[in-house]
């Protein structure tokens, strides 16, 4: 049994997720880690929300509540959104718990007796008018790359480029939209990743599977300009992680926290003492750390490609630079954008179709199945109505509902409500078996390879391959001469459609689900030998129809759906 350890980049707590963050991690990493444990691996998947830093302070504030209340809350409701969704998360934790606030400060203090991290002094926009040094998200202006008037003091939102707040034209207080902004000279800390450019670019080098576009993005960091810069770690914040050597007080850094991209990679290793502490597993060291065991373990993490350079450079340096056995990261699976009816999805802007509306929609599954069909691994990709419409009616309707739909309610009619006897399989049975075993070989390669919109492809051509049979069988106009080879003919389809649900489960859980119960069947076996799971059902075993599993979007309502979110949430 192989083990994976498999975490998902963790959202922002503020505000609900959009379309395009689902399907640059979450889904993915659920998608994975579904697939594992149905071939039988012991899987451990972690996620958790992203607490700290200027987005939670601002949300909280415009919600008018306490930030500490206002985390917790939205922690449970990205929690139920993740449960809508069907993520399959083995624990949902936080950033702000204090087994990530040890953690952070564990480490800072090892960096920090290794030589990794030092002081600098430097000068900060500080407003008068709000008495308080405002962090690079709390100060806007206009971008001096593109012009966007409402670029952030990190990045800009339109033209994607890291920024500094310095760097903005007539940057302005997002608190009080304050301009009589001055630079005054505070202390912070850097991680000191300049020194451990070598050894991050020779463990890169020998990540030879990783995707191009992972890889791309931390060369360019590694290379770009001056090369691999140290990194601020703290920040002047009231919420956060305080800065501590350890359990230790760090003179000078009173009343400050650490940065929150510091704290939220090490939420990956807490979250699973979290786990534990709630009593949902045992031994969180032997997936983490690789004196414990976790040297057997294959760990994949999910992103956006905004998320690489902080999991290719600065975690690991985090976690190379402390000296100690901890597990690294095997593989990165970065995307792209998924893109929003010609604009981009945008949590800060309330641009796009956001997790909840989705689901107030239609169920998890139409959602899950565009989403990773359509997943923006090589390039940006982008969600239209039309083709949401489209995927849903051929794809879910017309191919696999259509199907499991026909085959039970004819057998119902002619034979009743279970499986067949019939006679043995003829030369159309054979090519199936054969043309179906090397699809499902072929998803299964896809599927390891985490290559996601090919593993869709290959699922979808094995939903056809019983299809064209049962165009080909016709078993309606074979029983009217021989009810013993339309009865063998059925007892395959309805074992098709078993097989379909244990295969299609990863993508469709609740679909699955349902044609598993009426057909009264488990889904634990998963058919490493297709001719031997054609054989699962036997004659006599009973079933029921199923309720229509997925039903077509009609043109009024995709009409109504355009107008309803086109391109702002309310």
């Amino acid at each position: 049994m192989a083990r994976h350890l498999i975490t998902s980049a963790i959202p922002y707590i503020n505000g609900i997720k959009h379309l395009g963050n689902l399907v640059g991690s979450q889904l993915p990493a659920d998608l994975f880690a579904r697939y594992q444990r149905a071939r039988g691996n012991e899987v451990l998947f972690l996620c958790a929300t992203d607490e700290h830093g200027t987005p939670a302070e601002l949300a909280a504030a415009k919600a008018g509540k306490p930030v500490a209340e206002y985390c917790a809350e939205m922690h449970e409701i990205q929690a139920e959104i993740a449960k809508g969704f069907r993520l399959s998360f083995d624990h949902f934790g936080r950033s702000s718990s204090p087994q990530n606030h040890r953690l952070t400060q564990h480490f800072a203090g090892v960096l920090a007796e290794r030589g990794l991290i030092r002081e600098v002094s430097e000068t900060q926009m500080y407003s008068p008018t709000d008495g308080r040094f405002l962090p690079d998200r709390y100060i806007e202006g206009t971008c001096p790359n593109c012009g966007f008037e409402d670029a952030r003091g990190d990045q800009c939102d339109n033209c994607t480029k890291q920024l500094d707040p310095v760097d903005l034209i007539n940057p302005r207080s997002v608190i009080s939209g304050a301009t009589d902004l001055e630079m005054r000279e505070t202390k912070h800390l850097y991680l000191c990743q300049s020194q451990m450019k070598d050894e991050l670019e020779a463990w890169i080098d020998s990540k030879t599977d990783w995707p191009v576009l992972t890889t791309s993005i931390a060369k360019k960091w590694l290379n770009d300009g001056d090369g691999l810069q140290d990194r601020g770690i703290t920040r002047d914040l009231d919420w956060g992680i305080p800065v501590k050597k350890g359990t230790e007080d760090w003179p000078g850094m009173e009343g400050k926290v650490f940065y929150v991209w510091f704290d939220a990679p090490i939420e990956y290793i807490a979250c699973a003492q979290e786990w534990v502490e709630a009593g949902k597993g045992a031994d969180w060291e032997r997936w983490w750390r690789t004196d414990k065991g976790a040297e057997d373990v294959t760990y994949t993490q999910f992103m956006g490609k905004d998320n690489v350079p902080f999991h290719t450079l600065s975690f690991p340096a985090t976690i190379l630079g402390s000296g100690e056995p901890w597990k690294l990261v095997d593989y990165i699976k970065s995307f792209n954008y998924l893109n929003y009816d010609g604009g981009q999805f945008s949590t800060s802007r309330g641009r796009g179709v956001f997790m909840d509306q989705a689901l107030e929609i239609l169920p998890a599954d139409y959602w899950r199945w565009w989403l990773l069909s359509h997943a923006p691994e090589s390039s940006d990709s982008e969600f239209t109505w039309e083709n949401f419409q489209a995927s849903v009616n051929k794809d879910l309707a017309d191919v696999l509902g259509n199907f499991a739909s026909r085959v039970t309610k004819f057998c119902r009619s002619k034979f009743g409500e279970a499986v067949p006897e019939g006679g043995a399989y003829g030369d159309l049975e054979t090519k199936l078996i054969t043309a179906l075993t090397e699809k499902v070989r072929e998803y299964e390669t896809h599927m390891s390879a985490n290559e996601v919109r090919k593993a869709a492809t290959a699922l979808r051509a094995a939903w056809v391959l019983g299809n064209e049979y049962l165009q080909e069988a016709a078993p309606w106009s074979t029983f009217k001469t021989d009810p013993e080879a339309a009865a063998m003919q059925i007892r395959l389809a309805l074992n098709l459609i078993r097989l379909y649900a244990v295969i299609s489960a990863p993508f469709i859980p609740d679909a699955s689900a349902q044609l598993l119960t009426a057909l009264a069947a488990d889904g634990e076996a998963w058919p490493d030998d297709v001719a031997a799971a054609l054989e699962t059902l036997p004659a006599g075993h009973g079933f029921v129809v199923p309720e229509v599993t997925f039903r077509k979007i009609t043109d009024a309502e995709r009409e109504d759906w355009q107008a309803r979110f086109a391109g702002r949430r309310d």
